[in-house]
């Protein structure tokens, strides 16, 4: 669902087209969310505003990063997949 061409195929009226970004959004959010688990469970829940501004960070690139494979097209899945790995190893070096 975070492809705009489902959107398009399924739900043709106009008042759907911008749907795939929340779709897209989410799954983000939600990925975000479970690579930032594990390093909050380590510092006991006592998050800073770094925390927090990583977690956004991360929502931000996974959208980017699953938007360029997903709509735009310009990079594959083994692409898409290695760069989600390098996110989750940045992502443990700043915060830890």
């Amino acid at each position: 669902m975070k492809q705009k061409d489902w959107w398009k195929t399924n739900y043709p009226d106009n008042k759907y087209k911008y749907d795939y970004i929340a779709a897209l959004f989410m799954h983000s959010l939600s990925w975000s969310f479970m690579i930032m688990l594990p390093i909050a469970t380590f510092f006991s829940f006592n998050i800073d505003s770094f925390f927090f501004f990583m977690f956004f960070t991360n929502t931000v690139c996974h959208m980017c990063v699953d938007d360029a494979k997903a709509n735009d097209k310009v990079i594959n899945l083994v692409q898409d997949q290695f760069a989600h790995i390098v996110q989750i190893i940045w992502t443990w070096f700043l915060c830890l």
